[in-house]
């Protein structure tokens, strides 16, 4: 038995609830957000960042409908839930998988379909992924009297990962639409979906077979049903605290909002931070979507904008294959949050911005990256800039800032000729006394 003080094991990367609870990790109970859900309604819909903790709520709410009391232990379901009550469950999952490339998304489901007919001994009738989604339903409500629990985790990422390939990402898009559908259809076999993803396609795109979806990403009562709270690191992550500034741990990882009363902390990165005692972007570190710099580089959005972007609810949930809000995207994502609100008639203004310093950072170090710049100059430039500021040395911050408006004389431009586009000089000079641009100078050489 391990006391509550105690060191724990701490569950980086594990998705697994039965192997958090039996190996004795850290486990921030969520399972009062689970019996919050299944009485209150039935088809749920739930958009977070990745590497939020969405597998592992999914993963619980697989446990719990399964009867596996002796995992609960201790938590809030323990006394509240009907334990001779037991659900088959239907977990499909496309965390994993090649989806970039046509056929991809149809393998993937029919394996996972495969193993489901196996493991519950039914016979295959359809040749269709919906068909034979239906039949499973059909079956296993027949033999267990119980009706199915539907769970889908990550649901979108067979449409993020092709939509470099327009085409391939609509045609997933489609296809997931058709399966999705089979949800509706089955309503009588079914007693509770929950569907996960990063973000939040229209249901017009995607669900509109499944018009009864309860969508509570932006509901305030399920704010923290993923992340970590300020009262979760005092009292879950006590023993890991000593040695570690409170104030750093809130600025580099605190500050994610679905408005609900407080804040919460990206578990990746609160996780890796106990492990290895410096901050880091961890979070960031695992993987920006290629995509996204690159698109807000075509778009021309500035990273000044970003701290001042708003945004209705209808805005926010507008993410399609071929209409992708810029605000969407980068809250959908991660890279914002909603920072304040404020009603304007009949309709909640969402006012967003960085969440923390590591996203502050790191977004504008992928933008940067994403126009051009040579990442081992900028590394050196940032280094020699730095030792500068803290050296408090004037004359040569501007040795340096006159370095770098030499852009002719150090043929800074010379790598992006012959690349067939053209190629700018832009120079700029600031006023110290506007505190605007006072010269704006521009040359093609290309």
């Amino acid at each position: 038995m391990i006391s509550a003080g105690a060191r724990r094991r701490l569950p980086i990367g594990i998705q697994t609830f039965r192997e958090v609870r039996e190996e004795g990790h850290y486990y921030v109970d969520k399972t009062g957000f689970a019996l919050q859900l299944v009485t209150e309604g039935k088809h749920f819909f739930l958009s977070r960042p990745r590497r939020f903790g969405k597998s592992l709520l999914v993963d619980t709410l697989k446990e719990l409908f399964e009867g596996n009391r002796d995992l609960f232990e201790g938590l809030d379901a323990y006394r509240r839930w009907d334990w001779s009550v037991r659900h088959p469950v239907v977990r499909l999952d496309f965390s994993g998988g090649n989806f970039n490339e046509p056929g991809g998304l149809r393998a993937s489901l029919s394996d996972q379909l495969g193993t489901l007919e196996r493991t519950a001994a039914t016979e295959r009738f359809s040749e269709t992924a919906p068909g034979r989604l239906s039949d499973l339903l059909r079956a296993l409500h027949g033999r267990a009297g119980r009706r199915v629990v539907v769970l889908v985790d990550e649901y979108d990422k067979p449409i993020l990962d092709a939509l470099e390939q327009p085409a391939v990402a609509s045609a997933n898009r489609d296809f997931l639409r058709g399966l999705y559908g089979v949800i509706k259809a089955c309503d009588a076999h079914v007693r509770f979906t929950l569907i996960t993803g990063v973000s939040k396609f229209s249901k017009v795109s995607l669900f509109s077979g499944l018009n009864s979806l309860n969508d509570i990403t932006l509901d305030p009562r399920y704010s923290a049903i993923c992340g970590y709270t300020e009262a979760d690191l005092a009292e879950v992550f006590a023993p890991e605290l000593p040695g570690l500034d409170r104030a750093e741990i809130r600025r580099w990882y605190n500050g994610y909002s679905w408005r609900g009363s407080e804040r919460v902390y990206n578990p990746f990165d609160i996780l890796l931070l106990f492990l290895k005692r410096e901050f880091r972007s961890y979070w960031i570190e695992t993987g920006t979507p290629g995509f996204l710099p690159a698109m807000l580089v075509r778009r021309r959005v500035s990273s000044v904008s970003f701290e001042r972007m708003t945004g209705d609810e209808d805005l926010l949930s507008k993410f399609d294959v071929d209409d992708i809000g810029t605000e969407a995207l980068l809250f959908q994502t991660g890279y914002l949050t909603i920072a304040g609100e404020r009603r304007r008639g009949t309709s909640t203004i969402y006012r967003l911005g960085y969440p923390n310093e590591e996203v502050r950072q790191s977004l504008n170090r992928q933008m940067l990256y994403a126009m051009g710049a040579d990442r081992s100059r900028q590394n050196d430039r940032d280094d020699e800039l730095w030792d500068l500021l803290e050296a408090g040395d004037l004359a040569g911050m501007e040795s340096l800032f006159r370095a770098l408006a030499q852009m002719k004389a150090r043929g800074y431009a010379e790598k992006y000729l012959g690349t067939g586009r053209p190629v700018w000089l832009v120079g700029l000079e600031f006023s110290s006394e506007s505190r605007n641009v006072e010269r704006f100078e521009t040359e093609r050489v290309q």
